[in-house]
């Protein structure tokens, strides 16, 4: 019974000895990963269910995420169906779904992320190829009344905008290529994502200087517009105030004309009434008149004038009116 009992003390002690240098019996698994048992490179089994497990100490466990993984694509420079190049940055989530063969084809992530970044940028660069620059950026600019741009969402034929279209035909392409090859790869690839589609640093110069020259077009031909606008709208001022000019000159030449007609009326119907009073007033402004410019008037004393302003309570005859 000691020996038994020494035995089993010695296996004890010798498998809490490898417990702690790394060659231990048993180990746990997380609900969020996978295990991979290997014995020296070679896979022995593939764990998925969580808790306390247990392997032999020659053998090794590597743990992979079992959730989405992101892969950040290096931008690259390409060229769009009409060979103006855009820098496409993107991202690309992806899930293991077999384990066994992801560690037989990529072994780690770090390698998986470079293998299945560069099978996504060639699936981008194949659909960017055959686009437009608008379906790849996935709108066009609308400039509005008050000279503000903006962008409205471009769709296809489907109503689907065409960069989540073009998006899922990348996405299937690159599923296909990690599906189909003779050792395939054991992810799934989820979603593909654009985060930005520049124009290159190199070619930003020129752009912006065909932008500046567009603006300058336009600037031209909304001055020479306005210009016009403006000469119709003064030659259209100019021409009713003519107008009205006109008409105000004819109505005041009209009432003048009234005005004199009625004096003359007036005049008229008072001469009717008393003509020698009349004939006596035009006399008395006729000798004021030679008197303001300094003549001098000489009355005889037989002048009928005379004796009508000497003693003028005596009614003046008509000939004394008249003279």
């Amino acid at each position: 019974m000691k020996i038994v009992g020494l035995v089993l003390g010695g296996v004890l002690l010798v498998a809490a000895a490898a417990q702690l240098v790394g060659f231990g019996l048993a180990y746990t698994v997380d609900e969020t990963e996978y295990v991979v048992i290997t014995q020296f490179g070679e896979v022995k089994n593939v764990v998925k269910s969580p808790g306390l497990k247990f392997k032999s100490p020659v053998e090794t466990v590597v743990r992979f995420d079992n959730r989405l993984l992101r892969i950040d694509v290096p931008t690259a420079s390409m060229p769009d169906v009409e060979s103006q190049f855009l820098d496409i940055d993107a991202y690309v989530r992806y899930r293991i779904e077999n384990p066994r063969l992801f560690i037989e084809t990529l072994r780690d992530e770090i390698n998986a992320g470079s293998t299945i970044g560069n099978i996504v940028i060639g699936a981008i660069r194949a659909e960017v190829g055959v686009r437009q620059r608008e379906d790849i950026i996935g709108g066009d600019p609308v400039t509005l009344e008050d000279g503000t741009i903006i962008v409205e969402p471009r769709v296809t034929e489907d109503g689907i905008e065409t960069r989540a279209a073009m998006m899922q035909l990348v996405l299937n392409s690159a599923n296909d290529t990690v599906e189909l090859r003779e050792n395939n790869y054991g992810v799934e690839i989820v979603d593909v994502r654009i985060k930005r589609a520049d124009f290159p640093t190199a070619a930003e110069n020129s752009v912006f200087d065909r932008m500046r020259s567009e603006r300058s077009v336009q600037a031209q031909r909304l001055r020479a517009e306005g210009e016009q606008e403006y000469l119709t709208i003064t030659a259209d001022v100019n021409r009713r105030v003519r107008v009205i000019s006109a008409n105000a000159e004819r109505d005041a030449n009209i009432l003048s004309g009234e005005g004199e007609a009625q004096a003359i009326l007036i005049l008229a119907g008072a001469l009717e009434q008393d003509p020698e009073f009349y004939a006596f007033r035009r006399s008395l402004e006729a000798y004021g008149k030679f008197l303001k410019e300094g003549t001098t008037v000489v009355l005889s004393s037989n002048n009928n004038l005379f004796q009508y302003l000497e003693n003028p309570a005596v009614p003046a005859s008509k000939e004394t009116l008249s003279e």
